[in-house]
């Protein structure tokens, strides 16, 4: 194995960029296998609702991260720090290079700028929580939010139940408001325990950042408007029936279930909305996320930014990633 730090690429971008398709050929031109940065294409039998790789996709080129938990648990930034590190380490121990491609920028915040100093979930605490929530409703639950931390609770909606229980939990194990341990850093590598068997980078990867905005906002709702369509025909709705079947202790307000689609797919199978509102919901709900994936991108530094309209998006990015990793490769314009 290389003592050399490793060059590791992150390729990130919102919703319906086009990560997927320049990850594989980035890939394949530059010898090296895909970590998914994804909260939801972890979990198994989430499919249709996720743009997960297919199997033709997975046998081009090594995935890792993919459908390593049951839709009935958690996931966190701190684990997946953890998990990540591990599989670049062992990436690199076979001679290749790490691809690490995704959408979900809390978890590239997490490797590149360290986490908050914040407790690990409480189960117990949380479970508490959910069954006031069931009582009391979630913007009762805000209101004592305002009362103990009235920074975070004017930043979030009362019916934001998976960030009104994470804030509560944090005021109840800590005795702080979160907004007041935001800031306080830990790097990513020193969150992770001694782990038997599992590799730990050595020395730390050097990271390189190719980020993916978009140049016309309109442009990219289309294509999210073409993307919820094609989750709604894959089979989006009958999938989450087959979930809530097969998983006796699914509910609608665990992680897996607050993903965009499932969200939305979940309210029309309990009537409260028809058909003309899960398409509209959907395609609402992602617009916002790609709004949130922007907003959290631009506060990460890029080493290059590729307009992910552009009709050249493959050659330009295959590229820009033999440039950032280290190859003579000129960067691409524009």
């Amino acid at each position: 194995m290389s003592t050399s730090a490793p060059t590791v690429l992150c390729l990130m971008g919102p919703t319906a960029a086009g990560k997927s398709a320049l990850a594989l050929a980035i890939a394949e031109s530059c010898n090296a296998e895909i970590v998914c940065v994804d909260s939801a294409t972890i979990y198994r039998h989430m499919d249709a609702g996720t743009a997960k790789p297919d199997a033709a996709d997975q046998a081009r080129v090594p995935h890792h991260l993919l459908n390593i938990l049951p839709p009935t648990e958690a996931y966190s930034a701190a684990r997946f720090c953890q998990d990540a590190l591990s599989a670049i380490a062992q990436i690199h121990a076979r001679g290749r290079r790490a691809l690490l491609a995704g959408g979900t920028m809390l978890y590239f915040k997490a490797l590149l700028s360290g986490l908050d100093a914040l407790p690990e979930a409480d189960p117990v605490l949380r479970a508490q929580l959910d069954a006031r929530a069931e009582a009391e409703g979630w913007p009762a639950l805000h209101a004592e939010l305002a009362r103990v931390d009235p920074v975070t609770a004017a930043r979030l909606a009362p019916t934001d139940a998976q960030r009104v229980q994470r804030a509560l939990e944090v005021w109840h194990l800590t005795g702080e408001p979160l907004s007041a341990l935001h800031g306080r850093r830990r790097p990513g590598a020193e969150i992770i325990p001694a782990m038997a068997g599992n590799a730990i980078p050595s020395p730390a990867p050097l990271w390189r950042v190719l980020a993916l905005p978009p140049s016309d906002r309109a442009v990219l709702h289309q294509r999210i408007a073409e993307r919820f369509d094609a989750m709604l025909a894959a089979g989006l709705v009958l999938e989450l029936a087959w979930l809530r079947q097969h998983y006796p202790g699914l509910h609608r307000e665990l992680p897996s279930m607050r993903c965009v689609g499932y969200r939305q797919a979940w309210a029309w199978q309990e009537g409260e909305v028809d058909d003309d509102g899960l398409r509209a919901t959907g395609i609402a709900a992602t617009r916002q996320l790609a709004k949130r994936q922007l907003t959290w991108m631009r506060s990460l530094p890029a080493d290059l930014t590729l307009d992910c309209l552009r009709s050249d998006l493959i050659e330009a990015g295959c590229a820009a990633a033999a440039t950032l990793y280290g190859r003579t490769a000129p960067a691409p314009a524009g």
